[in-house]
């Protein structure tokens, strides 16, 4: 692991997080442009026919609508949340910050993708290197993030860095499970709320 001060991953409430998504929030956590900018970016570089694995998902994917992906499985901490996601064919409830483990087999997917959501891992090396395994040879992983976060559950890295520096810091977390050809993007509208995306893919096999 990269040499981090501790604190980086820590948070300003540290009470188990299944009591505090207990509650559903069907919400929104981007403006809708940036939503559509978001939607269009997956659209662009996700082929149809695709596996797809949405992480630390919610009641929306973000993934356009009609697109013929070959498999949509989810993971997040609210099953009312994820029972309302239509574009799931599966999902599980799992905290990754107490289990990190993916409870797919190696090769499983061909996209792993994380919407605002990545600043709430407090075992992002752990999760990214499980990532790396259920990802196909050349497969891709997504992050995509923005300005607004639950601030008390958010950890301290994401409060204290500028959108520079979390990118880097998201890169360091592909970097080091493997995944190479990372880059950040800016993919904000104008006048709406920012989008950051960091891409990596697995290497392909030799």
């Amino acid at each position: 692991m990269p040499e981090l001060p501790d604190q980086f991953f820590q948070r300003q409430d540290e009470s188990p997080d299944e009591a505090f998504y207990e509650q559903a929030r069907l919400v929104t956590h981007i403006d809708d442009a940036t939503i559509s900018s978001l939607t269009a970016f997956y659209e662009a570089v996700i082929p149809v026919d695709t596996r797809i694995l949405d992480l630390m998902s919610s009641w929306i994917s973000h993934l356009p609508a009609g697109a013929s992906y070959r498999r949509i499985a989810g993971l997040g901490m609210n099953a009312e949340e994820l029972k309302a996601n239509p574009a799931l064919q599966e999902w599980r409830v799992q905290n990754l910050n107490e289990q990190p483990a993916l409870p797919w087999d190696d090769t499983a997917f061909d996209a792993v993708l994380i919407a605002v959501s990545v600043q709430y891992l407090t075992r992002p090396f752990e999760v990214f290197a499980e990532i790396a395994r259920v990802l196909e040879p050349g497969g891709q992983c997504i992050v995509a993030m923005s300005h607004r976060l639950f601030p008390t559950k958010a950890i301290q890295a994401f409060r204290m860095l500028s959108p520079n520096d979390r990118c880097r810091l998201v890169a360091s977390y592909m970097d080091h499970a493997g995944l190479d050809g990372i880059e950040a993007l800016d993919q904000s509208p104008a006048d709406a709320d920012p989008l950051w995306i960091v891409r990596g893919r697995k290497p392909e096999a030799a």
